[in-house]
């Protein structure tokens, strides 16, 4: 199953993060989903089980280029959020919205003073290493993404969009 989905998302060429750039206007063809959930290792797991479960209830399966594309950005930015966007005791947000042409994926965590690292530009890792390149992915994934601080005290937003045609 792993390789039929690896081969289902070719990586493209990284894009540019819209730095401190909120995501633009999106009118949604559904409620969007929001998601809170523990900033550990299981609520980043869960973050990826439950926006591939809304994602199947809006029509794009996961084995789909679409869905796949989008649960590998959620299962970055999830990660990113328990890993280096987290505050004891304070949980992180998904919101996945779907419009007829994108699928927008925004996380929320409760770090604002620790902004994302352009990819491969401000801080490479080490060829060696094992981690580090998770906003390598989103990049390459995703056809737009960026961040922005809605409240600098408490709230740092990652967000990513997935261009998308219904078949």
């Amino acid at each position: 199953m792993k390789s039929e989905i690896a081969s289902l998302i070719a990586p493209t060429e990284p894009t540019a993060p819209a730095q401190l750039a909120a995501p633009p206007p999106l009118s949604p063809l559904y409620p969007p989903s929001r998601i809170r959930l523990s900033s550990s290792h299981r609520g980043a797991r869960l973050a990826r089980l439950l926006a591939a479960q809304q994602l199947e209830e809006w029509g794009i399966p996961r084995t789909t280029s679409t869905g796949a594309v989008v649960v590998a950005v959620i299962a970055e930015l999830a990660a990113n959020a328990v890993t280096h966007g987290r505050t004891p005791g304070r949980d992180f947000e998904v919101r996945l919205a779907l419009s007829a042409v994108v699928v927008r994926i925004e996380v929320l965590d409760t770090r604002p003073d620790r902004l994302p690292r352009v990819p491969g530009i401000s801080h490479p890792p080490p060829p060696d290493a094992t981690n580090g390149r998770g906003l390598l992915l989103v990049a390459a994934y995703a056809d737009r993404w960026g961040w922005c601080v809605r409240d600098p005290y408490t709230t740092k937003t990652v967000w990513a969009e997935v261009d998308y045609r219904r078949a």
